[in-house]
């Protein structure tokens, strides 16, 4: 029984390993858009807009759907090398950003050009990274991944967009697991609110919040939260962004 009871642990733990928890890697496979200088993914369906001022560069990814998870993985971080093809593969690994979602092509198999139909894992990195870890020439490679902790520099940024009764805030340059899941607002004449997720990392609330400062509750996929407190002044006007705190 005690033999047996160690067989168990051991497959246990390897089940861990190959769902990517506590460090293990996953299997993928990552193609490459964008141009040679990424302005190909500007935009996204995160919202994230123009990456370079955002501070995501060209390290970037869009997502297949079930990756994606309908725009949850947002502004998550991933480690993720090429293997098991010596002819193309690149030495050591790259730390990418998930910012836009990469869509199924149900016309095709998913072995000859679906390739991120469901359920595929897959990346489609900006070309520049994609280089990092591949040949060019190979146009689509197998990779191993897993989820890391983001790394940014300054706090949380928080757009406002809109216009009143219809606060859009655009949240960017996310620390730690990197993917948020709740945001709440607060107004200096009020409780906190939670807000809506609209579309990939926009947020929304539909109270009147002019002339207050505002402060934000966000929190991400790992259950940490961070409160930034009057992050704007009083006169903040939409169209601005504001830094908080950082996980």
């Amino acid at each position: 029984m005690e033999f047996l009871g160690g067989i168990i642990l051991t497959l246990l733990t390897m089940l861990k390993t190959v769902k990517g928890d506590g460090g293990g890697w996953s299997n993928a496979h990552a193609t490459f858009y964008g141009g040679g200088d990424a302005s190909g993914t500007m935009g996204g369906a995160c919202g994230y807009g123009n990456l370079y001022s955002q501070g995501y560069g060209t390290n970037t990814a869009a997502l297949s759907t079930a990756l994606f998870n309908n725009g949850l993985s947002c502004g998550a971080c991933y480690e993720i090398k090429c293997v098991n093809a010596k002819q193309w593969c690149l030495p050591g690994s790259i730390i990418i950003t998930a910012t836009n979602f990469c869509p199924p092509n149900n016309a095709l198999p998913n072995t000859a050009g679906g390739w991120c139909n469901p359920p595929q894992q897959h990346f489609d990195l900006s070309q520049p990274v994609f280089q990092h870890i591949a040949q060019y020439k190979a146009g689509i490679v197998p990779v191993q991944y897993r989820r890391v902790a983001c790394k940014k520099n300054g706090g949380i940024r928080f757009t406002i967009n809109g216009h009143s009764y219809f606060n859009l805030v655009l949240i960017t340059n996310v620390g730690g697991v990197g993917d948020v899941v709740s945001v709440s607002i607060k107004g200096s004449s009020t409780n906190w609110q939670p807000m809506s997720r609209n579309w990939g990392q926009n947020w929304q609330s539909n109270s009147d919040l002019n002339s207050q400062s505002l402060s934000f509750k966000v929190t991400t996929s790992d259950g940490r939260t961070v409160i930034s407190n009057n992050v704007t002044p009083s006169n903040w006007a939409f169209g601005q962004t504001f830094s908080g705190g950082q996980f």
